[in-house]
């Protein structure tokens, strides 16, 4: 494809075109000579977040880019709203490549039940590889805001350990593991539609969560630490209790990762006086959980004693 930005007639074809209004707080989907989107919140706080997504094949960066920002709303107590997309792409990309993301762009926007608002798309040789970076906007009232984690609180961890990591090495490393069966690869790779944890936020909130965070890089350890850390206080973790998948730790094994360490977009941790009870609330909505630690006045450590440390790189990168 030619450097720059894309012409506006490959521009509505290959994106705008497939992009939808559908939610009543935004004006219309993105059109050509629109600059800006509009919202309409009602006198709700707005609550934003923006991440990028450089790791993935092109094959996952839309659902990535959608559920990875998405998920960070829902973590803070908001419901997504709306995205904006800015995609940079390598000259040796195809048509058809933008198409493709595009459409999984809006598939998971489908998902998540969020509008498509606006971005950017350009081709330029600042990258080597497809990347993006995506804008959340989300609404929540004042008082339904979360109050923080405290000491005593139990820590609910929904879904497994290293699911997003799984998930991409299953699909981008596959020839690193020769070892494993196809059974295993293939439930590995369909773990892309456990991504999304805007349904866990909705139960957590409704059975009194004082505060959540995402499962991201540095897996569900370095998210233990990160919950605690933004009240200020530390944890207790059991790693016996956290929830791995056979095929985690087969893939885990196979290429010398700490799956515990390992992203994991789709599992959500929960602070909340009662965690049997939000457990409970979560299984009856089909969605996985387990109590897997509590909030301590200041120490992180494991339940056996041992040290508990930061977060650091993702163990994904070690692959590169």
């Amino acid at each position: 494809m030619k450097l720059g930005k894309l012409d506006n007639d490959t521009l509505e074809r290959l994106i705008l075109d497939r992009f939808r209004h559908t939610r009543p707080e935004s004006f219309g989907a993105p059109r050509i000579g629109m600059d800006c989107a509009t919202l309409d919140f009602q006198g709700d706080l707005i609550v934003t977040s923006c991440d990028p997504i450089t790791s993935a094949d092109a094959k996952h960066i839309g659902a990535l880019s959608v559920h990875v920002n998405c998920n960070d709303a829902a973590a803070g107590g908001a419901e997504p709203v709306a995205l904006l997309v800015t995609l940079l792409l390598p000259p040796s990309e195809t048509e058809e490549t933008v198409a493709m993301i595009a459409k999984d762009l809006q598939d998971a926007a489908d998902h998540a039940g969020v509008d498509i608002v606006g971005g950017h798309t350009e081709v330029t040789d600042a990258v080597t590889r497809v990347t993006t970076c995506t804008t959340v906007i989300a609404r929540t009232p004042k008082a339904k805001m979360l109050s923080g984690a405290k000491p005593g609180d139990e820590i609910v961890m929904t879904k497994w350990a290293g699911l997003e990591g799984t998930m991409l090495i299953s699909s981008d490393h596959a020839d690193r593991l020769s070892d494993l069966s196809a059974d295993t690869i293939e439930r590995a790779r369909s773990l892309s539609q456990h991504l999304s944890v805007v349904p866990e936020s909705r139960v957590a909130l409704r059975t009194g969560a004082h505060a959540m965070h995402d499962v991201t890089e540095g897996g569900v350890l370095g998210a233990v630490w990160e919950l605690a850390a933004q009240s200020h206080f530390g944890a207790v973790v059991d790693r016996n209790a956290i929830p791995i998948l056979p095929e985690t730790k087969a893939i885990a094994d196979a290429v010398g990762l700490d799956p515990y360490r390992l992203m994991a977009s789709g599992s959500l941790l929960i602070a909340c006086e009662n965690g049997a009870k939000t457990v409970a609330a979560l299984e009856e909505a089909g969605i996985p959980a387990a109590v897997i630690g509590r909030i301590a006045e200041r120490d992180f450590r494991f339940a056996d004693g041992s040290p508990l440390d930061p977060p650091g790189a993702d163990e994904l990168y070690r692959l590169f």
